[in-house]
């Protein structure tokens, strides 16, 4: 039976009280969750680096660049072929 003191550890009726839980997942900390002192899982809080936005490239920059101020009639075209809408 050996437990990382470092680490804070849950059995699974403790999982309930989520006030704790919640408490440390906001802290940064790893929390283990435990069924009689076997380790099953370890709760791991989200990083704010990977909640950043994607940063998307300028589609609309990247169209007039390739193709310029044309028109490209391709959806009507494609509705006048199917001739279902």
């Amino acid at each position: 039976m050996c437990h990382n003191l470092l680490m804070p550890s849950v059995n699974m009726r403790q999982l309930r009280d989520t006030k704790k839980l919640k408490a440390w997942l906001r802290a940064g900390k790893t929390v283990e969750l435990r069924e009689r002192d076997t380790l099953i899982a370890r709760i791991v809080p989200e990083n704010e680096e990977q909640k950043r936005p994607v940063q998307y490239p300028d589609f609309a920059a990247r169209r007039r660049e390739i193709f310029g101020d044309r028109l490209l009639p391709i959806v009507e075209d494609l509705i006048n072929d199917r001739g279902r809408y």
